[in-house]
């Protein structure tokens, strides 16, 4: 297997870095950080580069908040100058990723995404009368640091490069030597790879009908339970070999509905799941409430309108949203 060598160079090189930070700035053009760093853009750069080829990036400047869409979750964001230093790195390394990854995994990739992975468990809820659908027990805190660098070390042998990622890895932890922080862009490239060989494993020795992961979210399709049963025995397993563990597999028939990314997948119909319809009517109101409050003008509230209703639309939805907003229309003064 192929051992990338010699990339710390291509990240540090000032091409390279401008990029970065073009990339890192998008839709946070007005926040105070970006302003102050693109006012001495060329000095900046100029640090990040030293630092890179010295091996004095400083990390772990985070600010923490939490969400609750769907569940609560904490969100860990980089300070300004570390979103470059990561968009730098992933530049350079995204395409020794994304190599290691199989076709059906979703998250986080150039034309793939939540959309694409519906469309997908949608035709295979089609062809097969079975699945098995299994995600983690806290994926991002359990993910083990001393595992993840054994599986980057597989794929790269520049001693700067590992040591870099191994700054990052072990700025974060929720447990000795556990956890990523959800928000960081190397946090989604190593968390997908951290899956890869799972993958391959199950497709390609294991012999899974079909298969689509999500991140975390992970569904098998089968002709019979049987076949599912054992190939989700084995994978959970292997799981544990790296410091997994699965939440209660779910098997069942296809035709009962697959519960998989805020909808439910039947043969026939995509349909939302509860909890989507409960965040859209929520968010639809409060919307709806800040533009007749006058706190929004038309434009930013069509700008938030428009992917809440995107997302609803690839379901069978169009009762249900006609619904809301006649409900929403009647409340206006």
């Amino acid at each position: 297997m192929k051992r990338y060598n010699n990339q710390i160079g291509l990240i540090a090189a000032p091409d390279n870095l401008r990029l970065a930070f073009f990339k890192a700035q998008r839709s946070k053009l007005g926040k105070q950080e970006v302003q102050d760093y693109r006012a001495d853009l060329h000095h900046n750069l100029a640090l990040l580069r030293e630092a890179l080829l010295n091996e004095t990036v400083s990390v772990g400047d985070y600010h923490y908040f939490k969400v609750f869409d769907p569940k609560e979750r904490q969100i860990c964001a980089a300070a300004f100058p570390e979103r470059v230093l990561h968009h730098a790195i992933m530049n350079v390394c995204h395409a020794h990723f994304e190599q290691k990854q199989i076709y059906h995994s979703y998250a986080t990739r150039p034309e793939k995404g939540t959309f694409k992975a519906l469309a997908q468990a949608y035709r295979n809820s089609k062809r097969y009368p079975w699945f098995l659908k299994m995600d983690f027990r806290k994926y991002f805190d359990s993910i083990s640091h001393p595992v993840l660098m054994e599986k980057l070390e597989r794929l790269y042998k520049d001693q700067v490069l590992l040591r870099l990622f191994q700054k990052i890895v072990d700025s974060y932890a929720v447990s000795p030597e556990k956890g990523l922080p959800i928000g960081n862009l190397t946090s989604q490239y190593f968390a997908n790879y951290f899956l890869a060989a799972l993958d391959h494993r199950t497709i390609e020795v294991w012999g899974a009908p079909a298969y689509v992961r999500y991140m975390d979210d992970i569904v098998i399709w089968g002709q019979t339970k049987t076949i599912l049963k054992e190939i989700g025995s084995r994978f959970e397993e292997a799981s544990a070999e790296i410091g997994l563990r699965l939440k209660p597999k779910v098997l069942n028939r296809s035709r009962n509905g697959l519960p998989f990314l805020g909808f439910r997948i039947y043969p026939e119909s995509i349909r939302l799941a509860k909890r989507s319809k409960r965040r859209y009517q929520r968010k639809m109101k409060a919307y709806f409430g800040k533009l007749n409050a006058q706190e929004w003008e038309q434009s930013t509230f069509q700008r938030h309108v428009l992917p809440l209703t995107s997302f609803v639309a690839h379901a069978d939805s169009l009762g249900f949203r006609n619904r809301v907003l006649n409900h929403l229309a009647g409340e206006v003064p």
